[in-house]
């Protein structure tokens, strides 16, 4: 379906939804959508091709890992050897409490 049309319903993913919804196109450009509005709450954005964006904690979090990666020696960058591989520590058992 490449002939869009102002009107038109395609899914894309809404910010304030916070999810992919039904939306109108409210613009094209080059016959493409570029801004649509969400017909569940009605909020005019650009059109996403139903990506969701980054949040800003992953964001955060690919920032820190880059910063951590540039700071290691690249000798140190090698894999660890077989016995140095961790081992995850027990799960330790919930305490009950009886109830009166």
């Amino acid at each position: 379906m490449s002939d869009f049309r102002l009107g038109d319903v395609i899914d894309d993913h809404c910010i304030k939804c916070r999810r992919v919804t039904n939306h109108a196109i409210v613009s094209l450009v080059n016959g493409e959508p570029a801004k649509v509005r969400c017909r569940t709450c009605y909020h005019d954005h650009d059109y996403r091709h139903e990506i969701a964006p980054p949040s800003k904690k992953d964001l955060k979090k690919q920032e820190l890992f880059k910063e951590v990666l540039s700071s290691v020696v690249p000798a140190a960058a090698d894999p660890p050897a077989e016995s140095e591989v961790s081992v995850k520590p027990a799960k330790k058992a919930k305490a009950r409490s009886k109830r009166a």
